[in-house]
């Protein structure tokens, strides 16, 4: 591709970003679609986020995905917020406007679409949630919106697990009446769950992710007897110590480099005006496997 003065310039803001993948999504759909633009990492130095939004407005870049530790950071700099994103509290992608940009999650419309990819369903399903951190929050919420039938989210301290099924319960009740939909329990409470059910169950913590692969957030193999589905959000390593488990028990395991694959492609979307095909997004996924040694 010709870099010219009408290329459009879109990019990644975080610290630190020097090994994303998103490149490798954003510019192979520039080129499968013939359009003009390139897409490049920018390092934020903690301090400058603001500048770096001011200054890509400036410069009229056509979007910004923003990565850790600014997801929730970067949403007093916005012109807009869209209500998912607003409701999670965290910002992945900013869309231009008229007078500044409005910012997307991205990341939950992903794992949902990574999800039908591989055909999984979660309308009218009960599903296990692993963790009750800020992604673990953004899913319980996605969960909501996409119509689970209910939520146990498991949490090495209950007590936060309970915050966030109080948070999502309320919710709930403004959205649907649906109360209570969440239930919170700590890790070693999984047996007060209906042992004659499986469930599907998302893994949101940090547990297992590259380089300490050897661990998973519940060890005990009895709790992995409940487990129909696993999904892990971690894609490095592509099978974690979670999905071995899950599949010495019987069940379905993925990762979640669908997940970082479709919310690029969603990103891509919004700032384009377009719908990315299955095929291409198929084509950009074998691009990311290439790209980390798969």
């Amino acid at each position: 591709m010709e870099i010219n003065a009408k290329t459009k310039i879109c990019g990644l803001i975080g610290h630190p970003v020097g090994h994303s993948v998103s490149p490798v999504i954003h510019n192979n759909l520039a080129g499968i679609y013939g359009q003009n633009l390139v897409y490049v990492p920018l390092q934020v130095e903690p301090g400058k986020l603001r500048r770096a939004v001011e200054g890509a407005d400036a410069f009229d870049f056509l979007g910004m995905n923003v990565t850790v530790p600014y997801k929730s950071e970067v949403i007093p700099y916005l012109r807009e917020i869209d209500p998912l994103a607003e409701r999670i509290g965290a910002v992945n992608t900013l869309v231009r406007t008229q007078g500044g940009y409005k910012g997307y999650n991205t990341d939950m419309p992903g794992l949902y679409r990574a999800m039908c990819a591989d055909g999984v369903r979660i309308e009218g399903e009960e599903i296990i949630l692993l963790g009750a951190g800020g992604v673990a929050r953004a899913i319980a919420f996605l969960l909501l919106d996409k119509g689970a039938k209910h939520v146990y989210i498991l949490n090495r301290s209950g007590e936060r697990a309970k915050a966030l099924a109080e948070e999502v319960n309320a919710a709930a009740r403004e959205i649907s009446g649906r109360v209570p939909f969440a239930e919170a329990y700590a890790l070693d409470e999984y047996g007060k769950l209906d042992d004659g059910r499986k469930y599907i169950t998302v893994q949101a913590t940090g547990v297992g992710m590259y380089p300490h692969t050897e661990h998973a957030v519940i060890e005990d193999e009895a709790f992995y007897k409940l487990v129909k589905t696993g999904y892990d959000v971690i894609f490095n390593p592509l099978e974690t110590r979670f999905m071995q488990l899950v599949r010495r028990s019987g069940g379905e395991a993925f990762h979640g480099l669908k997940m970082l694959l479709y919310q690029g492609v969603i990103a891509y979307e919004l700032w384009n005006g377009i719908r990315v095909s299955g095929e291409a997004a198929q084509e950009i996924y074998q691009k990311m496997e290439e790209a980390l040694g798969v």
